[in-house]
């Protein structure tokens, strides 16, 4: 079913729209809105890795969730902006304005259903800052709405215990963490006889890269043919389960105080943006 991971009372698309209507408190009920995406992860992992991650530890930590905390997740974003990837094959990329509409608007929807808070989990690497910018414009159209854009691998997960100094150093994608929690998550679409490993070189500036990581623009192919950055061979199932555990404990804690959170308010008539125009209103800020 739709609902994936997620339990089915926590899933949002499940209510109909009375359900919805008639929530007690619809203002401090948190929408989790998982950011993922669909794009290579080498030859070992399968391209849903972002989303799945996303859209996973979410689902765990909702179903950890006490039962009085009001929460619900949205159908995960599945394609992102995944331009990095796009020499290989099995990468569907959306284009960073194109991603950015689809959250304000998603956005847009949450806020007009009632609800004030909404929590954007990310699961892929090349498009936080496409999350921050519609967290931004949202927030510059609706005084008191509450929108944290945010990573899935925010909370601590416990990964750095199972993997090397190089791998902490430099890993980016398809690595250790990520192929233990999809050995977690979804163990059938893991091949663990084709995992390799593969770094990218330091980058030679200590002023403009102090941990050694690409501080140029780049392409996943800029470091070879495999589409692997980082070591995930030593990944087992055993510490998918650890990360798992550690990442939904505490995103269940971090949902009950976003749940619990009083933040700045404005009045939409002072902060509106005109959604017509594109244009802030002339009003007096206070």
């Amino acid at each position: 079913m739709l609902h994936g991971y997620t339990p089915p009372e926590r899933y949002l698309p499940y209510l109909s729209w009375t359900q919805i209507a008639q929530l007690p408190d619809p203002a401090n009920t948190v929408i989790v809105l998982p950011a993922g995406a669909t794009e290579q992860h080498g030859p070992h992992l399968p391209c849903s890795v972002d989303t799945a991650i996303c859209a996973g530890v979410i689902g765990h930590a909702l179903a950890r969730l006490p039962k009085h905390v009001p929460a619900y997740a949205m159908a995960p974003i599945t394609y992102g902006k995944s331009e990095e990837h796009l020499h290989f094959p099995g990468t569907m990329t959306l284009t960073g304005a194109t991603l950015l509409s689809t959250v304000i608007e998603l956005g847009d929807s949450v806020y007009r259903s009632g609800f004030k808070k909404l929590l954007i989990v990310n699961g892929h690497g090349g498009q936080p800052q496409v999350m921050e910018m519609a967290a931004r414009e949202l927030r510059l159209r609706y005084g008191d709405f509450v929108v944290i854009p945010t990573s899935v691998w925010k909370m601590p997960s416990g990964t750095a215990a199972f993997t090397s100094e190089k791998e902490k150093k430099l890993s980016m994608h398809a690595g250790h963490g990520e192929t233990a929690l999809m050995l977690a998550l979804a163990p059938e679409t893991v091949h663990m006889e084709l995992a390799v490993a593969n770094f990218p070189p330091e980058f030679p500036s200590k002023l403009l890269s102090s941990d050694g990581r690409p501080a140029c623009a780049w392409t996943t192919r800029d470091f070879g043919p495999t589409g692997v950055i980082g070591d995930p061979c030593g990944a087992t199932p055993q510490q998918g389960q650890i990360i798992l555990e550690s990442l939904s404990s505490h995103w269940a804690q971090a949902i009950e105080e976003v749940h619990q959170l009083n933040w700045v308010q404005r009045p939409e008539a002072t902060w509106g943006r005109g959604h017509q125009t594109g244009h802030i209103q002339n009003s007096p800020l206070p």
